[in-house]
């Protein structure tokens, strides 16, 4: 595995996004992405900051300045929160962030291309990486799930993403 994968270009990190509302004063429901998301408080280059955060069944409850009752809270459903990168914690080696995966050429580590990671899923026992195969005459390709280890994805760069052959599937 190769040190931790650098920034992509200056683009936003999505930490959350609004699902809907949460009672009538403008509280708002959030699935978060981010351990630590209070620890933020601009988002979306500075049109929403944060007041306060709650636990909620699906994520958080928070409350924003910007965000006075229900008819605005409810607006927001489907809103994605960011942040600037740059703002991030700096990752330790073999650290990565979700994003910095997303979009990458999957190959097998005999070189032969075999999709692109589509979604970073974890159910408890780490991450495990959705591989999604090329496109075929316009019908879309399969999907397969690798789990995020070194003996599954021995390499990782800004470029691609290596798979081991024993974890693909046909």
């Amino acid at each position: 595995m190769t040190d931790a994968v650098p920034p992509k270009a200056e683009a936003p990190v999505v930490l959350a996004v609004a699902i809907g509302a949460h009672g009538i004063a403008g509280q708002v429901r959030l699935k978060v992405f981010a351990e630590d998301f209070a620890r933020y408080k601009s988002f979306n280059d500075g049109a929403l900051t944060l007041k306060s955060t709650a636990p909620g069944n699906n994520g958080l409850i928070v409350r924003f300045a910007e965000i006075a009752d229900r008819t605005a809270a409810e607006a927001m459903r489907g809103t994605e929160l960011t942040v600037p990168r740059a703002v991030l914690p700096r990752l330790a080696d073999g650290e990565y962030y979700h994003a910095d995966l997303l979009g990458l050429p999957a190959i097998a580590d005999d070189g032969e291309a075999i999709g692109t990671v589509v979604a970073i899923d974890n159910f408890g026992a780490g991450d495990v990486i959705e591989i999604e195969r090329p496109s075929v005459d316009g019908v879309t390709g399969k999907r397969f799930m690798v789990p995020m280890n070194a003996d599954a994805v021995p390499d990782w760069d800004t470029s691609r993403l290596v798979v081991a052959r024993d974890f693909i599937e046909v």
